[in-house]
């Protein structure tokens, strides 16, 4: 069973929750997410199963867009609603036209520093475990860039916001820094992510709904089409032959796909086999081999 799942996740959940459901309602084991998703959040949550977990590499440095709502007035130590208060509370009343303006602020290439309760390490230990049991997490601020940070509506103390920005940048934090600039503090207090890379909110389905497709043997339906992975990479539907030794290591020639650096190689229609990079002129080899030759596949070459 290999392929990508978009799961919708529920609020409450950890992503690592979400892959420990969908391992036993596939039966496989070999499952994994490509990007953590925090708790409180929802939303899209793409999985990888069987071998295609080796395809993460390729979203490490993914970008993601988000839509959620602000709470301004006071602060928490978690930066979202789930913390406890920090410092008093205020009463703020923030214009749209002023939280468009703060918006602007922290479009582009910021400064930020990601919250304690987080995954980023010290000296090897997840800053949320040294949180937890109240010690000092002293992380540090990193470059992250925000493409697009835009209002939608607010109504003195909550700023509903559409976001999309690249890999490593925490919400969290954005709304945190907000309430530090204007003095009367902020929150997260919803997060809803829509989109991971090429895979949107209209591809995510529930963990009910992969329950309910399982019991019906109808998984291949909700499987994302292999076609439809990774688009920024050209594609090639490679003959038998050539199928045979891209599985077995050997270099095949590509004339017309002498520009492109790594390719997908598929046999038929929705059989990813390989990733192939360009080694020499039109020459390319498999980087990573998706299917490798069955037992009966062997017997036949």
């Amino acid at each position: 069973m290999n392929g990508i799942l978009i799961i919708d996740k529920h609020a409450g959940m950890t992503s690592h929750d979400v892959v420990n459901a969908v391992r036993r309602i596939l039966r496989e084991h070999s499952v994994g997410h490509l990007g953590t998703l925090d708790p409180l959040a929802t939303g899209v949550l793409p999985l990888v199963v069987g071998n295609f977990t080796r395809l993460a590499q390729f979203y490490s440095h993914c970008e993601k867009s988000y839509e959620g709502v602000i709470c301004f007035g006071f602060a928490t130590d978690t930066y979202d609603a789930e913390g406890e208060p920090a410092g008093s509370k205020q009463t703020p009343n923030l214009s749209l036209q002023q939280a468009k303006q703060m918006a602007v602020r922290f479009t582009g290439t910021i400064m930020q520093t990601p919250p304690p309760f987080s995954a980023k390490k010290i000296a090897g230990v997840p800053a949320y475990k040294l949180a937890r049991k109240r010690k000092k997490v002293a992380l540090t601020a990193v470059p992250v860039e925000i493409q697009e940070f835009e209002i939608l509506e607010c109504d003195g103390e909550r700023a509903s916001f559409r976001a999309r920005v690249a890999s490593g940048t925490y919400m969290r934090s954005v709304a945190h820094d907000m309430g530090q600039v204007l003095g009367c503090g902020a929150h997260l207090e919803s997060l809803r992510r829509t989109a991971v890379a090429e895979f949107a909110i209209g591809d995510a389905l529930t963990l009910e709904q992969l329950s309910s497709a399982a019991e019906e043997q109808r998984i291949e339906d909700v499987f994302v089409h292999p076609r439809k992975i990774l688009p920024e990479l050209p594609s090639i539907t490679a003959s038998d032959e050539m199928v045979a030794r891209i599985r077995t290591g050997r270099t095949v020639n590509l004339p017309e796909l002498s520009r492109a650096a790594k390719i997908k190689v598929f046999a038929g229609q929705r059989e990813l086999v390989a990733i192939a990079t360009r080694v020499a002129g039109t020459l390319f080899h498999a980087k990573l081999v998706l299917a490798p030759e069955t037992a009966a596949q062997l017997v036949r070459h």
